[in-house]
């Protein structure tokens, strides 16, 4: 058996997975986020482990683990976990969706000119490096005590096997990280007044990080087995859908939306706010486009509407006729992949007195879609090749709006089994490559892709309607962007 282990934002998961692939169990355990002052998001590293400990408790509860033969990471990404020389916490992590770091961002790129070329990304809020930029200017005396940072799921590993390690693909969202060269940055970690020292070891994804504390595996019923370094949550996550050869990929249809590519090459497109990452297996790279409100705009529907919930929304559009004059801009939380822009606004364009509830529906639908259509376009332009693409994701449940994706993206799109498993599945799969001395021999059989459920061909004539509209879409956003708040 093999035990994966994801730290997500609002919560802990643990799958158990057998030596054929089977998930044998599953368990969880929440967490809470703290936002003391507007745009801050914070969580206490402790407060992760608590919750490790009590979802592997709950686990325990299910299922013997003294089998457990190996464990992975995952975790959410970016987060400023800074430690004492005691290795302990100097203050609350600074997470992924912290907002207050702009004025740093802008500092970076001006201080260091070379960052997108080293980095293979736009400085964000979201990444690691302008947070500790703020720590120097605004919390000194925590900054000048930092002896190591760390991100989210690498304290668990400390935790687990006492080592400072991390993987690649969590620590190119860092923006220390020579992505290319998966090594760290001197010149980047100097423009943050850090050294190589303060930095944890790198691994591939695939490769043992440590082994479990005599202390932890007795408490746990459990080996000191080997800890592997595992990956970052998108990256753990495509893994544990297969996607890990060059040119798959995945849309992922959640809150936000994100479309994951696998190259074997580094390639990268700062500028329309694409993500360079490295993947979590050796000699691969991932392109990621963001944007920051997918499903999330149907929740938001439903509470506007007064609908009971999300899927009566979706019913009702499999009824209704679309209203051409109609279009949604989906940025109701700003956008990153074409835009870059925080400010940009959610729009509803061209209603009419008779407009339904049913065809904002299908606006909202469409608007996401050609949302994703311009990251997909950004994902293009650095010359990879898409061979399959995967849907995943609690908004992907939806045959009407899978079929809408597939006439705007002009792509076949696979829907498969087992997508919502996550990240906590990839971390287990990477567990049991580490057990592999030559484990990139062993990737197609250790991460098989899941079974299809549905394969989804754009109808042509709907592909050209969806392009004229993509067309407009454009021009809306372009007409509108001189008016949203200090864009």
């Amino acid at each position: 058996m093999f035990l994966g282990i994801d730290l997500g934002t609002s919560g802990v998961k643990t799958v158990l997975l057998s030596d054929t692939d089977a998930i044998i169990g599953q368990a969880s355990a929440p967490l809470t986020v703290s936002h003391p002052h507007p745009l801050w998001s914070e969580q206490h590293p402790d407060d992760w482990w608590q919750a490790v400990c009590t979802s592997i408790e709950n686990l325990r509860r299910q299922h013997d683990l003294s089998g457990v033969k190996a464990i992975g990471l995952s975790g959410q990404m970016h987060g400023a976990t800074v430690l004492d020389d005691d290795l302990r916490p100097l203050r609350p992590a600074i997470l992924w969706n912290d907002g207050r770091s702009h004025a740093e961002c802008l500092e970076l790129e001006e201080r260091v000119p070379e960052l997108r070329t080293i980095t293979g990304n736009q400085a964000m809020p979201g990444f690691t490096a302008p947070k500790l930029r703020w720590l120097r200017k605004h919390e000194p005396e925590v900054f000048s005590r930092i002896h190591k940072v760390l991100l989210p799921k690498d304290y668990i590993r400390l935790q687990l096997t006492g080592c400072c390690m991390s993987d690649l693909s969590d620590s190119a969202g860092t923006l220390w990280l020579d992505v290319a060269k998966r090594q760290w940055s001197e010149t980047m970690l100097t423009s943050c007044g850090l050294t190589l020292e303060h930095m944890p070891e790198l691994r591939e994804g695939s490769q043992i990080a440590g082994y479990l504390k005599p202390d932890v595996a007795q408490q746990w019923g459990m080996n000191p087995v080997p800890v592997a370094a595992g990956g970052g949550d998108n990256a753990a996550g495509a893994i544990g859908t297969g996607v890990t050869e060059p040119g798959q990929g995945i849309l992922s249809l959640g809150t936000s939306g994100v479309i994951f590519v696998v190259s074997d090459d580094y390639r990268s497109n700062p500028a329309n706010g694409v993500h360079s990452f490295c993947h979590a297996l050796p000699d691969r790279w991932h392109l990621m486009s963001v944007m920051l409100s997918a499903a999330g705009c149907l929740d938001w529907l439903a509470r506007l509407t007064g609908a009971t919930d999300v899927p009566t929304l979706l019913a009702e559009a499999e009824q209704a006729q679309p209203q051409e004059s109609l279009y949604f801009l989906p940025y109701l939380n700003g956008e990153r992949t074409p835009h870059n822009n925080p400010t940009a606004s959610g729009v509803f364009f061209g209603m009419t007195g008779a407009t339904t509830r049913a065809q904002l529906t299908l606006a909202v639908l469409e608007g996401v879609a050609m949302g994703l259509n311009d990251g997909l376009e950004a994902l293009n332009a650095t010359g990879i090749a898409i061979n399959e693409m995967t849907l995943i994701g609690g908004g992907a449940r939806s045959p009407l709006w899978r079929q809408i994706l597939a006439n705007t993206l002009n792509m076949p799109l696979s829907y498969r089994r087992g997508g919502e498993v996550g990240p906590a599945l990839g971390a287990a799969r990477l567990a049991r490559l580490a057990c592999h001395d030559d484990n990139t021999s062993h990737i197609a059989g250790v991460c098989p892709v899941p079974a299809l459920l549905e394969r989804m061909e754009p109808n042509a004539e709907e592909a050209c309607r969806c392009q004229l509209r993509q067309d407009k879409f454009r021009r809306l956003y372009l007409a509108l962007e001189a008016e949203f708040p200090n864009s």
